[in-house]
């Protein structure tokens, strides 16, 4: 049996987590075997309501607890509004997953793989939406970790910062930066009780990025990755399992490339 199909075990029993930008591909993945494993999601989305209300759907389905929230993570007054209502709901945030990507187009060909087409505006917005949107999101929900002595952040990044096989300017540039992110948030909040990592992912085996991904091209990273086969979407949301979990407890400010060994940074 792989992991991908494995039982999830009931490792965030009655945990509170929101998960950023959660209406569909991983986000959606992470929301949904979050709730199996027994927390209360809180699925955040900005445009797919539609989609964000099948997500909780599907968890209320199987027999989970989990809710829909519209906000944008580049508004901090919104993202104040997101924590106060999960607050009122359920009393306490114990996970923040901040999973949330401006949109955003892997092309191999576009003007922003190269450092003689790439335009600041493209380096901006994608630092805006994942950069600002994570301190945005971490300062929402701390004063509510603070209180509890306890948290778990999980920062999503990509193994494209530790091995750039095409040259995404602004996307890899925004990402790497959750590493800064990272360490010093968990430098600081450590003494809260609360602990901050990041997992990279690589081309995941299915999500909406890597849809045109043909099976040669997945059959060629299984050939290069230690495990010989590619990390598929539910194998990246056990691992976001692990680290929301307390049998992460001693880790903390980690930056961990979940990509089958494909990088070890």
């Amino acid at each position: 049996m792989t992991q991908s199909h494995a039982t999830i075990p009931a490792l965030l029993t009655d945990k509170v987590a929101i998960v950023t930008g959660s209406s569909r591909g991983l986000g959606a993945q992470i929301a949904q075997q979050m709730a199996a494993a027994g927390a209360i999601v809180c699925v955040n989305y900005l445009n797919s309501r539609d989609s964000a209300e099948a997500v909780v759907a599907n968890i209320v389905a199987a027999g989970g607890r989990a809710f829909a929230y519209q906000g944008d993570v580049t508004d901090l007054a919104q993202m104040e509004a997101m924590a106060t209502e999960v607050i009122k709901r359920f009393g306490r945030i114990d996970i923040l997953v901040n999973n949330a990507l401006p949109n955003y187009q892997f092309n191999p060909s576009a003007d922003y793989t190269s450092i003689e087409t790439v335009k600041w505006a493209h380096f901006s917005q994608q630092i805006d939406g994942i950069v600002k949107g994570a301190v945005n999101t971490v300062q929402a929900v701390l004063p509510q970790m603070k209180t509890q002595q306890m948290g778990k952040i999980i920062n999503i990044s990509t193994n494209l910062v530790y091995n750039p096989v095409v040259t995404y300017y602004d996307y890899t540039t925004a990402k790497s930066a959750l590493i800064g992110l990272t360490r010093n948030l968990a430098a600081e909040l450590g003494q809260y009780g609360i602990r901050v990592n990041l997992l990279a992912g690589g081309l995941l085996k299915t999500t909406d990025a890597s849809s045109l991904t043909t099976e040669e091209v997945f059959d060629y990273i299984a050939t290069t990755t230690p495990l010989r086969q590619a990390t598929s979407v539910a194998d990246f949301a056990n691992s976001v399992l692990l680290m929301s979990s307390d049998l992460s407890a001693a880790i903390t400010g980690q930056s961990i490339a979940v990509d089958g060994g494909l990088t070890m940074p």
